[in-house]
């Protein structure tokens, strides 16, 4: 009896220490955001933000392409600067990750695989295989993700069963990790 009670307490403490990494990494990717907005808005105007009228601000945001094709949303992914790494296509609870063709990404490149697949994917795989051994969710419904290369150039990175939660934190994750792989292409 007590063994069992000690068990479900370290599950709920695993739990919880899985939540406060999840919204540490999306406190980061907003960090991150906040700093490009405020960054623009001292770039365009030495106004206080309130001081600028709701119109002034929909005009400088920036417009999300086209979707490719119906029922497909199109994400661009963008560095503090502003130039697109990536485009998220997201269509039903499926994410699809493409390179921007003139941007070159390598598995091999820091933090790809130390972050974004072991530490966040390979994360969230995981917890939804412990639900479905527990039986809390179909096992075609966990998340499973593909890294599609050629060597090892990622052409695509396909996530399959993204809930809306995760959708947002994956996001944020997949915008950081392109960007502080850009920089080390780059030498910044």
């Amino acid at each position: 009896m007590e063994e069992e009670r000690l068990k479900k307490i370290a599950e709920l403490r695993e739990f919880l220490e899985e939540r406060i990494r999840s919204l540490e990494t999306e406190i980061e990717g907003l960090k991150m955001i906040l700093e490009f907005v405020n960054a623009l808005l001292l770039e365009k105007s030495f106004r206080r933000a309130e001081e600028i009228t709701p119109l002034k601000a929909a005009e400088a945001a920036p417009t999300l392409t086209p979707p490719v094709r119906e029922g497909v949303r199109a994400i661009p992914l963008k560095t503090s600067t502003g130039e697109t790494l990536a485009n998220i296509y997201v269509e039903d609870r499926n994410l699809r990750v493409i390179p921007e063709s003139d941007k070159k990404f390598y598995t091999d490149t820091p933090p790809f695989e130390a972050f974004l697949i072991d530490k966040v994917l390979n994360r969230m795989r995981d917890i939804d295989q412990e639900s479905v051994k527990r039986g809390e969710l179909m096992p075609e419904e966990s998340l499973s993700f593909e890294v599609k290369t050629e060597g090892n150039l990622i052409r695509e990175i396909v996530i399959r069963n993204v809930t809306p939660q995760r959708e947002r934190e994956l996001r944020s994750a997949i915008r950081w990790t392109l960007e502080k792989m850009y920089e080390k292409t780059r030498g910044v």
